[in-house]
């Protein structure tokens, strides 16, 4: 580990511009080339068609919901070009090619925020997108440049796991309300409500039991590695086969997709950034700076779950260059009035999880858990997600065919399955549990029980803040109380003694059980 005065490895303030991106560049360009011969694996295949899948799902539904909040300025082509176009640059120059790029929740509800700015200033939208887009993207250079990311060795486990379970959370509920409202529906009709929970329950529940029959005794294991690989894309042409061929004639929601390759008003793609008044310029800087806030945060946390020590990932890590792709992305995808699109979370963790080699270990009290054994680590497997993506802009017609039940179905499957593992949840379940049955986990050994009760009542309070603000009339501050989470974990381990605060934030076991013999 690299002395803490600096940060760990990736994270380290260089004191020299530039500094960190030729220090990404330098860990990296020597598994560029492995990067790509270690992608030619059937898992990679697998791993593809899901997130393929899931990505483009993804940017069909914040594309829908973008354009409902900007009045259709900004909707679904938009967002597939530049979920396509933005994650094949990621996938090329990358430091950490795992990420996987997309739209976000909070970004969305920031880009819906300006929109009614712009209507009550009476001040063309897309042009004071487009400066907002541009200073954001400048800044988040500027940030790259001077090894801003750096900033994130003040992040812990207590951060990375609050923000985690928030995005995982999200997705979890919006499958489960999303297929809930086929009731509540006036036009639905019984037959297509109780058919839209049999293909979501269908897809999660098939998806997960291949991900798993890995971890069975029954097939040869060439078979096991194939269902588990293949799962989630098994479960999605499965049921929509079902849905197609089997209950023609029961009426199901399906992706509302553009017809043609053209932007959603048929406007030109690319924005007269000059038709606003000259003090909207630079008043852009204002929400620029928030949503550069967000965009960091964002970017550096989901990246950090992506290289957590747990994932065993071996080639090295890259802060400072995404970063500064990233920036690249949205300053000219701004230019275009594209949605700005950055590290997803779950997405990401599911990319990882579907390119690893898991077992499962007994860790005590009848409790089992996976671990990561090793990841395939490679750049094909995201580069081949978002061409495919690309090219579904010619075959959206195709794309229609796919209900949306299906859809709801696969992100509860990644909303759990980036859930698992959380060692937050984890400990929110020590809550309903036997203490006599608790699980063999390293900080158990370390830490007495009611202050880890103590700590995740904390980790709850802050969830639950994140969870109320994100929607409310101030969800424009959401960025903020996600920043606020480090000085809170500073001032509650004040409440704690050290050697307990350290095995509960510690970033891998081998560290818990460092502090444990140390002290």
């Amino acid at each position: 580990m690299a002395d803490n005065n600096k940060g760990p490895e990736g994270l380290q303030w260089t004191g020299r511009f530039l500094g960190g991106i030729s220090d990404d560049i330098k860990r990296r360009a020597p598994h560029y080339l492995s990067d790509f011969k270690d992608g030619l694996h059937s898992k990679v295949a697998g791993s593809t068609l899901f997130l393929y899948f899931a990505a483009l799902a993804n940017a069909i539904a914040f594309g829908a919901l973008t354009g409902a909040l900007t009045g259709n300025q900004i909707g679904i082509m938009e967002m597939v070009v530049v979920t396509a176009v933005g994650g094949i640059l990621f996938a090329l120059f990358a430091g950490q090619p795992l990420t996987i790029l997309g739209g976000t929740g909070p970004i969305t509800i920031f880009t819906g925020l300006l929109y009614v700015s712009c209507i009550q200033l009476n001040i063309p939208f897309l042009a004071t997108y487009a400066w907002v887009g541009i200073w954001s993207g400048v800044l988040l250079i500027v940030l790259a440049l001077t090894d801003a990311s750096a900033l994130m060795k003040y992040f812990t486990r207590f951060t990375d796991e609050i923000f985690a379970a928030l995005i995982s959370v999200i997705f979890i509920v919006e499958a489960v309300k999303d297929t809930a409202s086929s009731f509540t529906s006036e036009t639905t009709g019984h037959d297509t409500s109780f058919f839209t929970v049999i293909l979501a329950l269908g897809t999660f529940v098939i998806s997960r039991s291949l991900k798993k029959s890995v971890n069975t005794p029954f097939l040869r294991k060439g078979i096991r590695d194939f269902l588990s690989d293949f799962g989630p894309s098994i479960a999605i042409v499965g049921m929509t086969l079902v849905a197609v061929l089997g209950f023609p004639d029961v009426h199901l929601n399906t992706p509302k997709v553009p017809e043609q390759v053209a932007t959603t008003t048929g406007r030109p793609w690319l924005v007269n950034i000059f038709e606003v008044p000259t003090w909207v310029i630079f008043a852009a800087i204002g929400p620029a700076i928030l949503a550069t806030i967000l965009l960091f945060l964002d970017q550096n946390i989901t990246t950090r779950l992506v290289n957590s020590s747990d994932n065993k990932l071996k080639k090295g890590m890259g802060y400072h260059l995404d970063l500064a792709i990233v920036g690249i992305i949205i300053l000219v995808g701004s230019l275009f009035a594209l949605p700005w699109i950055v590290a997803a979370t779950v997405h990401s963790l599911n990319h990882v999880k579907s390119l690893a080699k898991m077992k499962v270990e007994d860790i005590g009290g009848g409790v089992k858990k996976e671990k990561i054994v090793e990841v395939r680590e490679n750049r094909l497997s995201g580069l081949s997600i978002h061409v495919l993506i690309g090219a579904s802009v010619f075959f959206m017609v195709y794309v229609a065919y796919i209900p949306m039940p299906v859809l709801f179905g696969l992100f509860l499957f990644m909303g759990l399955a980036s859930l698992a593992g959380n060692q937050f949840f984890e400990r929110m379940m020590l809550w309903v549990t036997d203490p006599k049955l608790y699980p063999e986990s390293h900080y158990l050994k370390i830490v007495p029980p009611k202050q880890i009760h103590r700590f995740t009542i904390i980790q709850f309070l802050c969830f639950v803040v994140l969870w109320v603000l994100k929607t409310s009339a101030i969800g424009i501050l959401f960025p903020l109380m996600i920043g606020a989470l480090v000085p809170i974990r500073l001032f509650a381990s004040r409440f704690f003694e050290r050697k307990h605060i350290e095995a509960l934030i510690a970033e891998d076991e081998e560290e818990e059980e460092k502090i444990g013999i140390v002290h």
